[in-house]
């Protein structure tokens, strides 16, 4: 699968709202945010490769 980019555009709690950046009228992904890395904030640009995301 991937490979992937993702923005961060929310987090609601233990969960995180991922939005294609690579790819137009996707809906966001709404995914744990124990799968991300510990300090992805909202605006932090993600890449998804191999079921990792590592930060760009």
């Amino acid at each position: 699968m991937g490979p992937y980019e993702y923005l961060l555009t929310k987090i609601d709690g233990d969960y995180a709202y991922l939005t294609r950046t690579d790819v137009q009228g996707e809906e966001p992904l709404f995914i744990a945010r124990a799968l991300l890395p510990p300090e992805a904030e909202e605006g932090t640009r993600l890449h998804y490769e191999m079921f990792t995301y590592t930060i760009v």
